[in-house]
């Protein structure tokens, strides 16, 4: 892979760095773009952090809301993964701070990649953007979109719909030779590289500081940043990825109670402070119009969103990590890091 350059976008964030990592031990040449050129530092000492080095990496300062940077940062480039897209630890007030950068930057992506003769791009989109549609009861595959003007679907899986479904929309109209595919990740566990965490990580700390009182009967799906930072890599080289999107869980989903149990069972002491208290279902539906995060639960209370990962497995030869290790990965890293409190 030395002949060729790979853009990551979003490199500061936990995916995005993952994604260096691992394109640095394949011996890949990369680049990555950061919204603000003050955090280059911050990116480099996080590759350190992951065991690479920072100096094989070129940053070029890039905004998803400005068409300045992304000419210089695809040029040379033969493959991007578009990485960046803002993902927050509460719903914003205005869905806007999430929907604009998410499509407006997936498309500014696309035309800078297709201009410069870019052979394909890998999008990371969600399992967001698949499992709030019509729920039949059967396990989500890719054919299965969510509905971005259903009820209670929030900001965030709004963004990652309309983003995709503009990139799919780019790629056939006007995409000329450029590949695309697309990644639909879970929840995204695994070790924390630095203090700086993902909105999943978060959870997980507050969890473990005893800073949530009860957990809803809400479901979610895992998936190891690390087996996450891999799909990437086979969807961006298998000449059969093009064109397709592969989702990106391990197992069967977990409800919230169900990785608090994970947590006490296998952490011991250390998952004192987990809450064994469920929130009741009428209390999330008696909060819901009050509450944006509780508004995003309601619709799913009591709902599994189990979903298969046989395309990613057949197609590409992918194969995760258990969902409990990825969670446990990332626990066990956050007290290593000294961020639970003692």
């Amino acid at each position: 892979m030395s002949d060729e350059l790979i853009l990551v976008t979003g490199g500061t964030g936990f995916i995005g760095v993952n994604c260096i990592i691992r394109l640095l031990a394949d011996g890949a040449r990369v680049r990555t773009t950061v919204r603000d050129l003050r955090r280059t530092d911050d990116l480099r000492a996080l590759v350190r952090l992951g065991g690479a080095d920072p100096s094989d990496v070129d940053v070029v300062g890039a905004d998803l809301l400005d068409d300045a940077g992304w000419p210089d940062a695809v040029r040379d480039v033969t493959h991007v993964l578009h990485v960046a897209s803002p993902f927050p630890t509460r719903q914003p007030r205005d869905e806007d701070e999430l929907i604009r950068p998410a499509r407006e930057g997936t498309l500014r992506v696309l035309h800078a990649a297709r201009d410069a003769g870019v052979r394909r791009v890998v999008q990371t989109s969600s399992f967001a953007a698949v499992g709030y549609g019509p729920h039949p009861g059967h396990r989500f595959t890719e054919a299965d979109w969510t509905d971005p003007d259903r009820a209670g679907v929030g900001a965030y899986a709004r963004s990652k719909t309309l983003a995709e479904r503009a990139a799919w929309d780019f790629i056939a109209r006007e995409g000329g030779g450029l590949e695309l595919a697309v990644v639909n990740p879970g929840g995204v566990f695994g070790p924390a590289i630095g203090p700086d965490l993902s909105s999943s990580l978060a959870l997980l700390l507050m969890l473990l500081d005893g800073r949530v009182p009860a957990l809803p009967r809400a479901s979610f799906n895992a998936v190891d940043v690390r087996d996450v930072a891999d799909l990437h890599l086979r969807a961006m080289r298998h000449p059969d990825a093009a064109g397709e999107r592969f989702i990106a869980v391990s197992g069967d989903a977990l409800t919230y109670p169900e990785l608090a149990a994970v947590l006490r069972d296998e952490l011991g002491e250390a998952a004192r402070r987990v809450t064994k208290r469920t929130l009741p279902d009428w209390v999330v539906r008696v909060g819901a119009p009050f509450n944006a995060d509780l508004r995003s639960l309601a619709p799913e209370l009591g709902r599994r969103k189990d979903a298969s990962h046989e395309k990613a497995t057949r197609v590409l030869g992918w194969t995760p990590r258990p969902r409990e290790e990825a969670v446990l990965a990332s626990a066990r890293s956050l007290i290593e890091l000294g961020l639970v409190r003692p």
